[in-house]
């Protein structure tokens, strides 16, 4: 048995910090709660941070990639060579995380944790290859708890990078093809909702091909009935080497105290084993976006997460949570910028 880190307690909010924010907020020459959610984000990134007046200027985003064996039951449109050349896309600029990553200025790593074509040494990719994809969960446990602790020591090694370049909000984004099916049966395991509420269309599937995927997954889950009902072991199950990789991330900054802003689907689903294994890490989860898959809205209610955005993305590779980020800085803006009543010389609402 390994030492289980990522049980070791989470950074506490700053209550003291917390409190002068909220004051802060109720003396700013607005109505109070005018500005809603942006509100309540800026006073938690100040309890977050430990400084009145957060900031969001270091910006890190670290994409997992890895294969999944489950698609070998025809649960995806798309072959499984797209995971790699969507590596190359990446690194190579083109592809949409890549564009949000130079707007926003934020540093973009890629991480290949295991593609099913044997790639290596692509130009600007680190390679922490755990195995050649995942096996068929339909079949067997899509990892050995040996995978799955290497891989959440992946994600673990990238938040420390992104400490020692001081980043202040980190975004885990996720590429392999047939994750959907994987982030499903996951949920699915966890929260015991019905299948056809978190089975969906994926990268593009037809309504007899999401059926299709929804009969797979739950043939998976009646094979692996018997599995523990611990989250490490129904994520080693069912999960992917990238999904490990993102709950070993999200652990990890809480425990450095680095906010995290969370994906789509498949991010959430990762956030919400993160929770279930360590619930000190919740406070530190922000949600950038509430995604087309239908699957999603069940696991943030679950989460009881307010996401920033609703534009029904389904793109994944933190596209939707680089997205936020304007507006998660904007509100720290307008929190640490905007003028008090007695400042202003604004007569307050009477008490």
């Amino acid at each position: 048995m390994s030492n289980a880190w990522w049980l070791q307690p989470c950074q506490p909010i700053d209550t003291l910090t917390l409190k002068q924010a909220r004051e802060r907020q109720r003396q700013l020459t607005k109505p109070a709660g005018s500005l809603g959610p942006l509100e309540d984000v800026a006073v938690q990134l100040a309890g977050l941070q430990q400084r009145l007046k957060p900031a969001l200027d270091k910006v890190w985003i670290s994409i997992f990639a890895g294969d999944h064996g489950i698609v070998a039951e025809g649960v995806s449109p798309y072959p499984q060579e797209v995971t790699w050349q969507m590596l190359l896309n990446f690194v190579n600029g083109g592809a949409a995380i890549s564009v949000l990553a130079r707007q926003l200025n934020a540093q973009l790593e890629v991480v290949d944790l295991g593609t099913a074509s044997s790639v290596d040494n692509l130009p600007g990719v680190r390679h922490e290859r755990v195995g050649p994809g995942t096996r068929n969960f339909a079949v067997e446990p899509a990892m050995t708890r040996e995978q799955g602790e290497q891989a959440l020591q992946v994600g673990r090694d990238s938040v420390q990078r992104a400490l020692a370049a001081g980043t202040e909000l980190f975004i885990g984004g996720e590429m392999g093809i047939g994750n959907t099916s994987s982030a499903a049966a996951l949920a699915c395991a966890l929260l015991g909702c019905p299948i056809t509420d978190l089975a969906g269309p994926g990268t593009g599937l037809d309504a007899a091909g999401v059926s299709h995927k929804a009969q797979v997954i739950q043939r998976a889950l009646d094979t692996h009935a018997g599995l523990p009902s611990a989250p490490l072991e129904r994520l080693f199950c069912f999960g992917g080497f990238e999904v490990v990789a993102l709950v070993g991330a999200y652990l990890a900054c809480a425990q450095a105290g680095i906010a995290v802003l969370v994906d789509g689907y498949i991010c959430t689903v990762a956030a919400l084993v993160a929770v279930r294994l360590n619930p000190s890490c919740r406070p530190w989860l922000l949600f950038g976006h509430r995604g087309a898959e239908p699957g999603h809205r069940h696991v943030l209610a679950a989460l009881d997460a307010q996401p920033l955005l609703d534009l029904g993305l389904r793109l994944g590779e933190a596209s939707g949570a680089a997205l936020a980020v304007p507006l998660l800085r904007l509100a720290c803006d307008l929190h640490g910028q905007m003028a008090t009543f007695a400042e202003a010389a604004v007569a307050d609402r009477s008490e």
